[in-house]
């Protein structure tokens, strides 16, 4: 999200966060988003029909509007959305250029997730260590409540990077399979991996 999120600024790209799709699903209490919030209160995968949905609406509503692209951000997370994701590149007429998989050592993913805080009023993200508010609590964006996400606590970070090695990582010989996989040192410094990353 991090490194999106820069990308987006760069390049004017649109950044699709099947997170944030969640959480809009959420307050707006869809069907999608009861169903979201069950599995990501235990830091599991939401099922993939469900997810494919989700996405493949979204695209679908927006494809206009993608000027210069877009960035996938959290999707694909399984083989079967992959393969799905190939349906919607045909249906709705546009390439996936590049898959990045940032490689980050898991003790350094625990601290890194279970670290974040995120605005209740305007979601902006901060981080107790790396990049902490200047008044603990409180978003230096918009003075909102910061909290802690209910899938970064450390008992559901340790389920998903459990669930990631079960279903996630196979994607990773998928697509080197398939010649389209870079992989990114994660552990270095955010503007390094932002460098290699461009």
């Amino acid at each position: 999200g991090t490194q999106a999120a820069k990308l987006v600024k760069e390049f004017g790209l649109t950044q699709i966060s099947t997170g944030d799709l969640f959480r809009k699903a959420h307050r707006e209490q869809t069907s999608i988003g009861v169903i979201s919030d069950y599995f990501s209160k235990f830091g599991r995968l939401v099922p993939d029909d469900f997810t494919n949905e989700m996405v493949y609406d979204y695209l679908k509503e927006n494809m206009n509007n993608f000027g210069n692209g877009f960035i996938l951000d959290g999707y694909p997370r399984t083989i079967l959305q992959a393969r799905e994701l190939e349906y919607f590149e045909e249906s709705l007429g546009f390439k996936i250029d590049a898959v990045i998989n940032l490689d980050v050592d898991f003790d350094v993913l625990k601290k890194r997730l279970s670290g974040r805080r995120t605005c209740k009023n305007c979601g902006a993200t901060f981080h107790i260590m790396y990049k902490p508010p200047k008044v603990e609590g409180v978003c230096d964006n918009c003075g909102g409540e910061l909290y802690q996400r209910e899938d970064e606590t450390e008992a559901a970070v340790k389920v998903r990077l459990s669930t990631y090695e079960g279903q996630t990582r196979p994607l990773i010989d998928y697509y080197k399979m398939k010649g389209m996989l870079t992989n990114i040192n994660g552990d270095q410094s955010m503007d390094d991996v932002y460098s290699d990353i461009k």
